[in-house]
């Protein structure tokens, strides 16, 4: 068929040029028949030219002048014609024809109905050979303009089937008007724009101005700029603002994957160059979070590559509830209600690119309980890995540090969370306890979890590890261990003269988890007056929790309750009361410090050369000392 073609097109340019030696001007008309009957045989397709027809020679093309024309459709395509047409104009270049390469410039077209389509088998209605599959056979047009008239493209693969109604103003800056609707990819796209008369679709290094604004689905777009090269784009400059739902549905549109967030608005620089897309100098809002900065998509690899350098004056917790699998709170909550985030990842996204992003966010606006400050990390995701290294919070004027990973490729999802808890200040870490405000002391602590599930429940119904805190010599509320010690006189004391503190001298809570289990190693508060002990397990999967605590004296007390206090029922909802059934748990003070080594590992994450950390190593020495 192309050697067809190049047959043909030679033969053309020969009768061509002997006819225009012999026929004058308006006899052009008598080629008509015979172009539409060569048509018809090389494609199948019809070539219906009833209007006036002319020729105009030139040292390197043919200029082509017709009116009221058709050229018709392959059967299989919805649309009776390809094209149809009541003035056209159009140059055919001379030495590309000779190579069997057919090349047309200045298209010109008026009260025109030009419609593209795409079959379900991969057939292109716009390739001239018979059976539509032939890339040699399309018709390379290099500038094109439409004065009036209609553009389809429908491509049901794609779910693609837009109509594009152009107009032209001559007194405009940029004389084209247009109007889009349809369906883009799926999802209801209309829009409205001006641009330049004459389009090149062809590399000629010349930009392409236009402007647009219309919606695609639920996403609101404005841009003005130019593209260069607008067929097979090797450069673009656009100022682009987007607004919309969620950043997720960005993907169907741009093939990049984005986190699910709130509602978000963004302004920015557009640009590409050589396979690689930069969204410059942005400024976006998320919910009710700030974000700036750049990034780029690389797409000349097999993967996209997304790097991005994010910042955040002002970062609310809630706008990344739905990166962690939680969902917006129900007007009314039940107290039943699960707090462990249970929506589950996309990871069906996370394959189709690598990511490299690092975020920062100066403040944190979060619920007055969490006295989280801060938040700084590095993104990574690369073949379907998700990372955080490094992660930190700053959390009561110290910081809570380390990395996570999800494995996307493992069904269920693997999860690793290794995260250290440093310098956390005592008074800050409960800022809506009164009987906190006035402690001194520091936190530390770790976290070592190794899970799997599909959501962040699932994860630690499953997890094996290790949690521990401690805290050491520090000053705490007289109150609230007069409370712990259950000794009533000396609380009624304290609520009419005034609280104060006392020495801490330590605080450690280790626990060994097992899928989804955490149970007790170590569970014990000693101050100058009381030693609190205790014992017992919380279930992650059931999101239940059922711990008894102990508190031993130091000093006599004219009324004091020493009985047990028992912890128990829903994260949600726990509930207090008392054991009066005398020491179920008679061992207990033996049980909570049973387990001496890894209440002597968590002192390694004291700081070195403090007294932090003395008063509990004194209190491990005293319960491993043998007895005389």
């Amino acid at each position: 068929m192309l050697r067809m073609l190049k047959w043909a097109g030679a033969v053309l340019v020969v009768i061509v040029l002997g006819l225009g030696a012999l026929m004058v001007i308006d006899r052009w008309n008598g080629l008509r028949d015979p172009i539409s009957r060569a048509a018809l045989k090389l494609t199948g397709r019809t070539l219906d030219i009833r209007g006036p027809f002319d020729l105009d020679f030139g040292w390197r093309s043919v200029r082509f002048s017709l009116a009221d024309t058709t050229f018709s459709n392959p059967g299989w395509a919805r649309d009776d014609h390809m094209i149809a047409v009541g003035a056209a104009s159009f140059e055919l270049l001379l030495a590309p024809l000779l190579r069997g390469e057919i090349v047309l410039d200045q298209v010109r077209l008026s009260r025109a109905s030009v419609n593209f389509e795409q079959g379900t088998d991969g057939r292109k209605n716009w390739l001239l050979d018979r059976e539509q599959r032939d890339e040699a056979t399309r018709v390379d047009v290099r500038r094109f303009a439409i004065r009036q008239g209609q553009i389809v493209y429908f491509d049901p693969m794609q779910k693609t089937d837009l109509r594009v109604a152009v107009s032209s103003n001559r007194d405009a800056v940029l004389p084209l008007d247009f109007k889009a609707h349809g369906r883009y990819r799926g999802q209801r796209l209309v829009a409205t724009g001006k641009g330049g008369n004459v389009l090149s679709l062809r590399e000629t290094g010349q930009p392409y101005e236009f402007a647009i604004e219309g919606r695609i689905g639920p996403t609101a777009v404005e841009a003005a700029g130019e593209v260069t090269d607008f067929a097979r784009p090797s450069s673009v400059k656009l100022k682009l603002m987007l607004s919309g739902a969620s950043l997720a549905q960005l993907y169907p549109l741009i093939g990049v994957v984005l986190p699910d967030t709130p509602r978000y608005t963004t302004a920015g620089t557009l640009g590409y160059e050589n396979g690689v897309w930069r969204y410059a100098r942005f400024k976006s809002r998320i919910g009710e979070s700030d974000l700036a900065g750049d990034l780029q998509v690389d797409t000349r690899a097999d993967r996209p590559l997304l790097t991005a350098t994010l910042r955040s004056r002002r970062l609310d917790l809630a706008d990344l509830g739905p990166l962690v699998g939680t969902r917006p709170p129900a007007p009314l909550q039940r107290a039943s209600q699960r707090v462990l985030p249970n929506a589950p990842f996309r990871t069906e996204r996370w394959n189709r690119m690598n990511a490299r992003v690092t975020l920062t966010a100066d403040a944190l606006q979060r619920p007055a309980a969490l006295p989280l400050e801060n938040l700084s990390t590095r993104l990574s995701l690369q073949d379907a890995v998700l990372t955080l290294d490094p992660l930190r919070f700053g959390i009561a004027d110290g910081e809570l540090a380390g990395r996570l990973r999800l494995d996307g490729k493992a069904s269920p999802i693997r999860a690793e969370a290794h995260l250290k808890l440093r310098r956390i200040k005592l008074n800050k870490l409960f800022p809506l306890a009164e009987t906190t405000q006035a402690g001194i002391g520091e936190f530390n602590g770790r976290i070592d979890l190794v899970g799997q599930g599909n959501h962040v429940a699932a994860m630690l119904a499953t997890a094996d590890g290790r949690v521990g805190l401690i805290i050491g010599k520090g000053e705490i509320s007289k109150f609230m261990m007069e409370a712990a010690g259950l000794h009533v006189l000396e609380m009624l004391q304290i609520k009419l003269a005034g609280d104060k503190n006392i020495q801490l001298n330590c605080g450690i809570a280790d626990f060994t988890v097992a899928r989804g289990v955490m149970k007790s190693d170590t569970l014990v508060v000693d101050t100058d007056i009381t030693r609190i002990e205790g014992t017992g397990v919380i279930a992650l999967a059931d999101e239940t929790l059922d711990i008894t605590i102990l508190p031993k004296s130091k000093k006599f007390s004219l009324v004091a309750l020493r009985t047990p206090i028992h912890v128990a029922g829903r994260f949600a909802q726990p509930e207090v009361s008392l054991n009066k059934g005398q020491l179920a748990l008679r061992g207990l003070g033996a049980v909570a410090l049973g387990a001496v080594n890894p209440a002597l590992s968590l002192l390694l994450l004291a700081d070195t050369g403090s007294e932090t950390a003395s008063g509990c190593r004194a209190l491990i020495d005293a319960r491993t000392r043998p007895a005389l």
